[in-house]
Parts: structure tokens; sequence; C-alpha cells
């Protein structure tokens, strides 16, 4: 039996970091989770200024596009738009078990701790909230303001983990691909996701007598 959610609400919003998301996605998909994409059109325009990824602005052809770059199986990856309140993801009784957004503006971080519901990651993130399921928000912003940061502490209390794209350097990266597993690593595992991308702190280390 695997370990962790089998559906995944997966949203990405304008901050910088896109190929945290995009990492994220295939690494789920290779996991066999059911994924329901979000993304903002803010979003779209970053992926398309740090990626070679340029995403098709319907929402169909995103998925089908998605399925493809991602080698999923039919209906694996699901694609909703800003305003598809029937989907899922915006009802309590269809959502998934967890939601991850990667990455995460301070735009949409003060919208989800405010209660706005004006587009449908807002409401996706908020049913997540009310049902008190997991909801991990990966910002990408520097350095933060007073109002970042009491919007932080104020759905940590909530039981939100906030978790910024902050890659660590202990396992000596090589690559820039190599700092995106660290921080998706992060994510997989704070979902119970299996992964091999990086070993967690102390598997690997030998003692001084071995």
């Amino acid at each position: 039996m695997s370990n962790g959610p089998e559906r995944i609400t997966l949203a990405m919003t304008g901050a910088s970091g896109a190929q945290y998301g995009l990492r994220l996605l295939d690494c789920l998909v290779r996991e066999d989770r059911e994924v329901h994409f979000l993304i903002s059109k803010a979003a779209q325009l970053v992926m398309a200024t740090e990626t070679d990824v340029t995403l098709p602005p319907k929402t169909q052809m995103m998925q089908a596009f998605l399925t493809e770059y991602t080698g999923a199986a039919a209906g694996q990856i699901r694609v909703y738009g800003k305003e598809d309140w029937m989907s899922p993801v915006a009802s309590g009784s269809g959502a998934p078990a967890a939601m991850v957004v990667v990455p995460c503006s301070t735009g949409t971080l003060s919208a989800i701790a405010t209660g706005a519901c004006n587009n449908l990651i807002e409401r996706a993130a908020d049913v997540t909230l009310k049902e008190r399921r997991q909801l991990i928000l990966v910002p990408r912003e520097a350095p933060y303001s007073s109002i970042h940061l009491e919007h932080m502490l104020k759905l940590s209390n909530m039981g939100v983990t906030i978790l910024p794209a902050s890659p660590g350097f202990y396992h000596q990266p090589q690559t820039i691909d190599d700092l995106i597993d660290f921080v998706v690593a992060r994510i997989l595992n704070l979902l119970n996701i299996p992964q091999d991308m990086l070993p967690r702190w102390g598997e690997h280390h030998l003692s001084s007598d071995e």
C-alpha cells in the first residue's frame, strides 16, 4: 500500500520558482498520484520567463500538454480554470486530502490568510483549511515584509505548513536541478510520499567508530 495522499491539489501562482511546481508535478505523476492542477495567469507568465515550458491557454489543451509532458496516464492530471466552481477542489465533499501551492505568491498568501475566494486557487485553499486538511505553501520572496510574516504566522497557527523555497547546501548540490530537488523533496516528505532525491538527515551518516 502506498504512502501519503492518493489525490493532491497542486496550485502554481505568480512568484518566482516555476521550476519547483513543474518538478513536483513530475514527481507526483511518477508516484502514481492523481493531481488536480490549478495555475494563475501570472504563474503562466513566470513559467514562460523562467523555463522552456509555455502552457496552452485553454484548460483542456493544458491538460493534454501536461499529460504528455509528464508521461501521465489519461485522467491522472486534471486541470481546472480559475472560475471552475463546479470542480471537486471547490467543495469539501470532493477535494483531495492535501493541497500544495508552489510557488506561492505573497498576494495568494494574503488572500488565503484573509479567507478571500476570488478565484479557484483561493477557494481550494479555503476548502482545505475549513476541512482541516493538509495545506503546504511555498513562498519565494525576499525580503519578507511585516505583512507577509503576519500572514504566515496566522496561517501557521491554523495548521498550515509554510515552507519557503530556501534550498539547503549540506547535500553539496552541483546543479540548479539539485537545488530544485532539495525543496521538492522536502514537500514530498511532508506529504509522506516516497522520494529518492534527497536522503533524510542522518540516513547515510557513518559514526566515527565505523
